[in-house]
């Protein structure tokens, strides 16, 4: 997928129905909420930005997706 493609709520409603766990990182405020088919609109809601876009970074680690950004979560989830 070319990088100049936007990602908005209907690609992040995709990557959370492949998943099992959503760790959403704004600032300092880390939020743990359950993914796949059940997840609400507050999950989409935490994963897109003020344009409506897909926040970055976005990586999904086995069945756990990861938005934002913070060296403590991204050391326990990937060393």
């Amino acid at each position: 997928m070319p990088a100049s493609k936007k990602l908005q709520a209907s690609d992040a409603r995709a990557l959370l129905d492949d998943a099992n766990e959503l760790i959403a990182i704004k600032g300092k405020k880390i939020t743990t909420l359950k993914a796949g088919k059940g997840a609400g609109q507050d999950a989409i809601d935490v994963m897109l930005g003020p344009t409506g876009n897909l926040r970055a970074p976005t990586l999904r680690i086995g069945k756990t997706l990861i938005v934002g950004f913070d060296q403590g979560v991204f050391e326990s989830h990937l060393l």
